[in-house]
């Protein structure tokens, strides 16, 4: 999907509030993820160069997210939001503070009141947002820190995120055949890998070969690629024994990426029918911890991801209609 992405930000004087209206490219279910799961959090939430470290997070009324902004120069900034209301895939508030490494509020700067609500529309999710301040000279505090400027950086890293992650799936795959594949994560060594699994096995890249995030197009609402990961593997696919095929990517620490043995590899199902989709996965998932549930994603196809009970990650990908 390809439109300009709506983006609003207005300061009230006469009520100390911040009102943000934004678009995410990416359905409603994708982008609450994105605002409510640390894992995806620390991607996205600071304004490069900071990057994100959730200490902790209880995402449930009363409870709180604890964690840090980190600079390129060890500086660091600590920050808590504590949930006050919540209505899961409709909208959250609460309290937004800077604090110390134990969760002691900062009292020297303003604390904010957040509400958040998220809406559809033909696979679009927007955000409204209305940050309420105690009085004016908190409010104009906040401004002149900056806030429009980092925030509007933060809401970039999304986009890229949201990019990064989905944009060259709708072109993988258009078929509806099942097929079984391994999907690999590597930390900037993906060509190197699989170069030398097409060195033992004798078969040729398929699906475009080798694609890279520097063949992202290029899009005014979104940051530019960072040059370090623009030769990395943004999708390769290799056939090997038996018609299986070794699907890759890089997860570039650069873009908050930590990998490690486990996380590092998928086992990937293209079933050929939803119902078929939602048995494999209903019966995987049991007893496990899903990351995505089943859901028609803004590429085209029916997906989720989990791990199961026994420390397996899997993904079900079903591009049938």
């Amino acid at each position: 999907m390809s439109r300009t992405l709506f983006f609003d930000f207005t300061v009230n004087k006469e009520n100390n509030t911040i009102h943000v209206q934004r678009e995410f490219n990416a359905n409603l279910p994708f982008v609450w993820d994105a605002w409510t799961k640390p894992e995806l959090l620390d991607q996205w939430w600071a304004p490069k160069p900071y990057q994100t470290i959730t200490k902790s997070m209880d995402f449930r009324e009363g409870g709180y997210w604890h964690y840090s902004m980190k600079g390129p120069n060890a500086d660091c900034h600590w920050c808590r939001a504590d949930y006050e209301h919540i209505d899961p895939h409709v909208t959250f508030s609460g309290l937004d503070a800077f604090c110390d490494e134990d969760g002691k509020i900062n009292t020297d700067f303003p604390r904010a009141h957040w509400t958040n609500r998220f809406t559809e529309n033909d696979e679009v999710t927007t955000v409204n947002i209305v940050i309420a301040y105690q009085s004016l000279s908190d409010l104009e505090k906040i401004v002149e820190m900056g806030f429009r400027e980092g925030f509007s950086m933060a809401m970039e890293n999304l986009d890229q995120y949201i990019q990064a992650k989905f944009q060259l799936r709708s072109e993988m795959k258009t078929g509806t055949i099942a097929r079984v594949c391994t999907y690999l994560n590597f930390d900037g060594k993906t060509e190197e890998a699989f170069r030398f699994y097409q060195s033992v096995f004798k078969t040729a890249f398929v699906a475009g070969g080798i694609q890279r995030f520097g063949d992202l197009p290029a899009d005014s609402n979104h940051p530019p690629v960072a040059d370090e990961i623009k030769k990395m593997v943004l999708h390769v696919e290799l056939p090997i024994t038996g018609g299986h095929i070794l699907m890759g990517t890089d997860a570039p620490k650069e873009m908050g990426f930590t990998l490690n043995q486990g996380n590092n590899m998928h086992i990937s199902i293209e079933p050929e029918t939803r119902v078929e989709a939602e048995r494999l996965f209903n019966g995987l998932s049991a007893g496990g911890k899903i990351d995505m549930p089943l859901q028609d994603m803004f590429f085209g196809a029916y997906f989720g991801s989990f791990t199961d009970k026994y420390g397996i990650n899997w993904m079900i990908n079903c591009w049938a209609k």
